[in-house]
């Protein structure tokens, strides 16, 4: 079975390329462009691994992490944060994602980051 990816990015070239690499590497992907509402897109999209962008409007990819990992039901759930800040560690650690890319990133490291989240390692 497929394993399913929700990236949030608002920033459509970055949807656009991830989705092709994500589906060609095996992933089924959904997008989303802004993390109003996130637990709703989560529970209705039901992903095993979320791709969070940390300027994702309309609260930033901290907010929504955290407003995640806050819920019951999603606190368990993978998230892989990703900005083209330098200091993507230390928001990443804020945020309370799990792991963390820098952008910009090789694909084939995000497929296997998306892939080891997906593990459980």
């Amino acid at each position: 079975m497929k394993k399913r990816v929700l990236i949030f990015d608002d920033d459509a070239d970055i949807l656009h390329v991830c989705t092709i690499v994500l589906e060609t590497s095996g992933f089924e992907v959904a997008t989303q462009n802004n993390c109003h509402d996130i637990v709703k897109k989560v529970a209705d999209c039901r992903p095993d691994v979320i791709l969070l962008d940390n300027k994702i409007p309309p609260t930033g990819g901290i907010v929504a992490s955290q407003e995640l990992k806050a819920s019951i039901d999603y606190r368990g759930l993978p998230i892989v944060f990703f900005s083209a800040n330098q200091d993507i560690a230390r928001l990443a650690g804020e945020a309370g994602a799990d792991f963390y890319i820098e952008k910009p990133f090789d694909l084939d490291h995000l497929v296997m980051m998306l892939r080891r989240a997906c593990a459980g390692y």
